[in-house]
């Protein structure tokens, strides 16, 4: 039940969310802040999987968890990207831009790179993977969903003025719900690899956001871009990551594919936090 019902409709929920905030006019300002946007773009959707498959040659871990990283490694940013860069100090518009566009994109860019890391980390063992049927799965459980958000927002921007604030409210008690329920139908597996697959995310963590601002440094950027593209690539949509990792584990609970999503959807916040207070000890 928690697969086939519960889980994709919270995932299009939050995604529904994130739709909810945006307006056409955010998607146009990738032609008004090109390089700070091809920056970010590139250390998300480049840079944070090779980062990912990189550390999985150091860390010895099973071969599905690996997988897993490598499918938290190729989510977008969500929602909690945008909030994590408003507390920081960074530029706000940037990042809603960047996780919308990079969403979308996720329609294509996941089911390759699923595709890709099963041969990598499970050879013959890996179960077969219908990426077409992936790639429309995610169709609908994203880009239906913010388009959706979006064409109500231009229809009907004051209702959704009243009931943004729920909205959001709602779709952080879903990302709650769902991470602590990938950790619950995987505890065993959880406590087993935790040493391993903790330090693991961690240094993900560290260094995707470490990246990402000497990256938006070395464009010369303004603090406030360089900000934002750390918290874009270093702070993942970690619901999608379950989400998927679910899916392609074809059981009735959540499965192993997904725990490296359900783990970091707690790791991540012991290393974003303290990047938050630093950055706004600096500023």
């Amino acid at each position: 039940m928690l697969l086939d019902v519960f889980l994709p409709l919270s995932l299009a929920f939050i995604m529904l969310s994130l739709g909810l905030g945006l307006t056409p006019g955010d998607f146009g300002r990738v032609l008004r802040m090109p390089k700070a946007f091809a920056l970010g773009f590139a250390a998300q959707v480049i840079l944070l999987p090779i980062i990912a498959y990189v550390l999985l040659m150091v860390f010895s871990l099973p071969p599905e968890l690996a997988v897993g990283v490598m499918i938290l490694a190729c989510a977008p940013g969500g929602v909690t990207s945008n909030i994590i860069t408003k507390l920081a100090g960074g530029a706000v518009a940037l990042s809603v831009t960047l996780t919308a566009i990079v969403s979308l994109l996720s329609v294509i860019t996941v089911p390759l790179i699923v595709a890709f890391s099963m041969g990598a980390f499970m050879g013959a063992d890996a179960p077969p993977v219908d990426v077409t049927s992936l790639a429309i799965s995610m169709f609908v459980l994203t880009a239906v969903p913010v388009g959706l958000g979006v064409l109500i927002r231009a229809l009907a921007a004051g209702f959704v003025g009243k009931i943004e604030r729920a909205i959001s409210v709602i779709a952080t008690v879903l990302f709650v719900v769902i991470v602590v329920g990938a950790l619950a139908a995987n505890w065993g597996v959880f406590v087993e690899n935790l040493p391993i697959l903790g330090p693991l995310l961690i240094v993900l963590n560290i260094l995707t956001l470490g990246i990402g601002y000497a990256l938006g440094a070395a464009g010369s950027l303004e603090r406030r871009e360089r900000i934002t593209i750390a918290i874009e690539a270093g702070v993942q949509n970690s619901t999608l990551g379950i989400t998927v990792g679910a899916i392609i584990g074809g059981g009735e609970t959540l499965s192993t594919f997904a725990l490296a999503s359900g783990v970091y959807g707690i790791t991540m916040y012991f290393v974003a936090l303290p990047f938050v207070a630093w950055m706004r000890g600096r500023g």
